[in-house]
């Protein structure tokens, strides 16, 4: 809708009166923020000198103590206000020179109102709301409704009003840039505006343009379990930061970020979107990487990372070893696992528990203690009677031994400082001679026989290595023969000894002994994430929510860039998350909608894949994809000398190739003209950079060159995905580079998608 100069000159008042506001509110909390923190520097200079302690008489015990909690208590009150005029700060400096992006009209008990929408809330002096927050209840009107009737959900149920106007501006440097009056949900002008932009080493937040279905997934709070099947582009990751800025206001009293962890693709990823949250006032939750957990888990040995088994597996990866990772990624590997687990006799997996060079505990011992408890109970609940078992031995034996020679010298020994500290923490003036003897006895004991506690608390008496080998020697995958399935247990033991492990067999190894034992798990976690969920296998998934029993899921990932799996996935395979993951409430969203490639890449990519007519393209121009074919001798000279072009008018260019040793070669050719992306990289530079496929997962770039798409290269169907992923990393252009015998795949595809310009 076009507007008069009155109407734009109305607003861009309005604008110039909040910046005022703005400015003003930063100035104040400016000098409120410099009073709270030199009020916290205060209180700790002199926090020594009012705390000094006096452990000799009980009265001064008494006044030591009451002053150490009132100069707790008055550190814990400077540092919130500090903490709280900090995030008043950011949230402020956010609203500069763009204080919001939306407005709606409307009417509710027949009353007119005015609301705009930003990034975060602000007030007036009387406390009347200039820009509400977009995660505020009512702001889902911009985000879901059309005129007229709509509703939205309030903390007093479900409200109803009637949408007279949704207006959507681009505000920088607080002038109007452009302003839309829309019934939809968001503009295609304006969306085309904001898409239209450049790369940018991190990602952004998109609170100005999140669409209907991305907003179910962003207000979802109901469903223990949240499936999101998106395409390429269709903006998952960017919706699922924007869900967790949305989780952490919505639960502001019971949540922090503390509690909410998101399991990344890679480092260079979890780097590109570490902005998004504090752009919205918001901490960063927590990232891991799955390697990074299981290597954590299993310190001291060396876990195989997702990016070693691809290029492994891209060099050699015969029918066999095929068959047994199909098997060990399937839910019949996840069940039998469970199932023994839960009702396998585990004994075999006892150690002698050795203290300075004796035994301790005798594998026979725990084996006796294990096996004479009921049948019925199931194999955790028998090894955590063990372990108490054990334990209540343990405490026998210290107290037969309190009044042991070597206990009575070692009390002699104490240091002072050690009999203080016992003073403060037992309050042993209180108790007679011989109480106190009893106490100091126990704490003698307790430090000598440390070790012991250690072993029992971290289950060193049990070979979990052992107990995973015995489960598969009573495996017998069908379809598979038996030698493949021995040779797979012997691979295992030669991986053990040289301290190594294969990426599946960690994951279940850490499964199987939690499922055993109970350790490793948090129950702290509230909400947990995981992106690119088509590279994980039934197992891993199995072991990850296991991890975190307490946590709601969101899943999200796209079934069609499955660059890690041997072959093709199934359509099924997120439907099949319901009986892995049985959680009370799940539910499923599909973004068939790509939003971030020009309508002619998105129309070439969809072509690599099966599901592709599903994919629906956004109606932003762009140039037709291009494929140059040379000779192999040439092919890397034309690659750079393309790239060097693009990079003259674009920020960022991405060379794309199949796997490292490719990407290495390339560099090595071109030179310092383009910078090598390997697993190690943490950040996205400037300029040309060269990387394999798999990190380019998740990440955009303005042109993208994929390199080498000859038939000697992309040779099976499997490969159609790779393929598409590389198309899909494109925002403005994209090109091939091939030799002349080009992948099967681009002799189906539309030739009017596809330019191929032949060079000498």
């Amino acid at each position: 809708m076009q507007f008069n100069n009155e109407s734009q000159a109305q607003e861009q008042k309005r604008v110039d009166q909040v910046e005022q506001i703005i400015q003003k509110q930063l100035q104040n909390n400016t000098d409120n923020l410099a009073q709270a923190q030199h009020e916290r520097r205060q209180i700790e200079l002199n926090y020594g000198a009012n705390t000094r302690a006096n452990y000799i008489e009980t009265d001064d015990i008494i006044e030591t103590n009451a002053t150490l909690q009132q100069q707790r208590q008055l550190m814990t009150s400077a540092v919130s206000n500090e903490v709280i005029f900090q995030q008043k700060q950011q949230a402020l400096k956010s609203l500069v020179g763009s204080p919001y992006f939306g407005r709606i009209d409307i009417k509710e008990d027949g009353e007119q109102d005015t609301l705009y929408i930003g990034t975060s809330s602000l007030t007036d002096n009387q406390g009347q709301f200039l820009i509400y927050d977009w995660r505020a209840p009512i702001a889902s009107i911009y985000y879901n409704g059309t005129l007229g009737l709509v509703h939205y959900d309030s903390p007093i149920g479900k409200q109803e009003v009637q949408l007279q106007r949704k207006r959507q501006f681009s505000i920088r440097q607080g002038q109007i840039e452009n302003m839309f009056d829309t019934n939809e949900t968001i503009g295609d002008e304006f969306l085309k505006n904001a898409l239209s932009q450049t790369s940018s080493a991190q990602m952004k937040n998109i609170v100005a343009t999140i669409q209907r279905s991305q907003n179910q997934i962003i207000r979802n709070t109901t469903a223990d379990l949240l499936i999101v099947q998106g395409a390429a582009g269709s903006g998952k990751t960017s919706t699922v930061m924007q869900r967790i800025a949305y989780l952490l206001y919505h639960s502001r009293q019971n949540l922090n970020a503390e509690q909410i962890i998101l399991f990344s693709p890679n480092n260079l990823f979890s780097n590109y979107i570490a902005e998004v949250l504090p752009s919205l006032g918001e901490k960063n939750m927590r990232q891991v990487t799955l390697h990074t957990l299981l290597a954590r888990r299993l310190h001291g040995l060396q876990i195989q990372t997702p990016f070693e088994r691809y290029e492994q597996e891209q060099h050699h990866f015969p029918q066999a070893a095929q068959q047994v990772r199909q098997y060990k990624d399937s839910l019949d590997f996840v069940q039998a696992l469970q199932n023994y687990a839960q009702h396998s006799d585990i004994s075999c997996a006892f150690n002698d528990l050795i203290f300075e060079g004796q035994i301790f505990f005798s594998k026979s011992y725990i084996q006796q203690i294990y096996q004479k408890l009921p049948a019925a109970l199931s194999s955790a609940d028998k090894f955590l009677q063990t372990k108490n078992h054990l334990i209540k031995a343990l405490k026998h034996r210290l107290q037969k031994e309190a009044q042991a020679d070597w206990v009575l010298e070692a009390i002699d020994d104490l240091s002072t400082t050690e009999f203080q500290n016992l003073e403060q923490q037992k309050h042993l003036s209180q108790y007679s001679s011989d109480h106190q003897q009893q106490i100091l006895a126990h704490y003698v004991l307790k430090r000598h026989y440390l070790p012991v506690y250690d072993a029992l608390y971290n289950d060193y008496y049990f070979d979990i290595f052992q107990l995973y080998q015995n489960f598969l020697t009573q495996l017998q995958p069908p379809k598979m023969a038996a030698t493949v399935w021995q040779e797979t247990i012997a691979d295992l033991q030669e991986d053990l000894e040289r301290h190594y492990l294969q990426l599946d067999d960690a994951a279940a190894i850490l499964y199987l002994r939690q499922l055993v034992t109970g350790s490793g798990q948090n129950r702290h976690i509230k909400y947990l994430f995981i992106d690119e969920m088509q590279d994980y296998s039934a197992l891993q998934l199995a072991y990850i929510q296991n991890s975190f029993p307490q946590a709601k899921l969101t899943l999200l990932g796209d079934i069609e860039q499955n660059v890690y799996a041997p072959k093709n996935l199934s359509q099924e395979r997120f439907q099949t998350l319901t009986q892995l993951l049985p959680q009370k409430k799940a539910a499923l969203i599909t973004l068939n909608q790509s939003y971030r490639a020009t309508a002619a890449i998105t129309n070439l990519a969809k072509q690599f894949i099966p599901s592709g007519a599903q994919i629906q393209s956004f109606n932003r121009q762009g140039q037709t994809p291009t494929l140059f074919q040379t000779t192999a001798a040439n092919l890397s000279t034309v690659t750079g000398q393309l790239a060097d072009k693009l990079a003259k008018k674009h920020r960022s260019v991405a060379i794309i190739t199949k796997n490292i040793q490719q990407a290495q070669t390339l560099q090595q050719h071109l030179g310092n003209q383009v910078l090598l992306l390997q697993e190690e990289s943490t950040a996205i530079p400037d300029g040309i950079i060269v990387l394999p496929v798999y990190l380019a997962k998740g990440l955009e770039f303005d042109c993208v060159i994929g390199y080498d798409i000859s038939a000697a290269n992309y040779q099976t169907s499997g490969d159609w995905g790779i393929l598409y992923t590389i198309a899909t990393r494109a925002l403005h252009e994209l090109y091939f580079t091939s030799t002349p015998k080009i992948a099967a795949i681009f002799h189906k595809i539309n030739p009017q998608t596809l330019n191929i310009q032949k060079l000498n």
